[in-house]
């Protein structure tokens, strides 16, 4: 994680990311489902291929600067593994998820709605958190191998991972706590029922912790054997 910029910089990064990564998921399902017809698949796609498109000129841009977090999962599980201080994560952690309501107030105000509203969009059940755990585990085991091997591959790893799981997970790959507790006060296509907020954000922590327990293992090389 850089270390030559302030904690005031860093955070200021985290919280311009996170809230235009919001702007951008709400805001092109706003889009998305006007234009779309009640078609779901092409709303579905265009959503995803805006929060995509993001997701890479977000990282890029900010990566240098803070590591381009902008998901409590991602700070909390550096902490664990050393690569940010507790104190830092914790900052971060609660500046993405402010950052994340503001992205949300951004795409209504943009797009004319109400700024505040309470999601009716049910997703609960097992499937649902089942894939909430996948889609989790399979975005922080992504960040580890390319943060181990790949770091430069990272903006575009995520996205392309991010872009497979809004279609391969049943409850289309929220895989962050500030981004679901954010889509649960807008009644758009990208919204979430307030009461289903907890399930899926259980099902994140679960899933940040298998991965970032399976990643210190699977690629922590073995030590070389002594010459005979």
């Amino acid at each position: 994680m850089p270390t030559a910029y302030t904690l005031p910089q860093r955070l200021a990064a985290e919280a311009l990311g996170t809230a235009l990564l919001l702007a951008a998921i709400v805001g092109s399902g706003i889009m998305g489902d006007t234009l779309a017809g009640g078609n779901t698949a092409i709303a579905l796609l265009a959503n995803t291929v805006a929060t995509a498109a993001a997701l890479v000129t977000l990282i890029s841009t900010l990566g240098p600067v803070s590591g381009a977090h902008f998901n409590p999962v991602v700070s909390l599980a550096s902490a664990w593994t050393g690569s940010l201080s507790w104190r830092d994560a914790t900052n971060y952690v609660l500046v993405q998820t402010v950052s994340a309501l503001a992205g949300v107030l951004l795409a209504h105000a943009m797009f004319d709605l109400p700024l505040l509203q309470a999601s009716t969009h049910i997703r609960t059940g097992a499937s649902q958190w089942l894939s909430e755990g996948v889609a989790t585990f399979g975005l922080l085991t992504v960040i580890a191998g390319c943060v181990r091997f790949r770091p430069a591959d990272i903006p575009v790893a995520v996205a392309t991972y991010i872009t497979s799981a809004y279609w391969f997970t049943a409850s289309t790959s929220f895989a962050n706590p500030a981004v679901t507790l954010a889509r649960s006060v807008t009644n758009s296509f990208a919204g979430i029922r307030p009461a289903d907020v907890p399930g899926f954000v259980l099902a994140q922590f679960g899933g940040a912790i298998v991965a970032t327990l399976l990643a210190r293992w699977l690629f922590t090389p073995a030590e070389p054997s002594a010459p005979r």
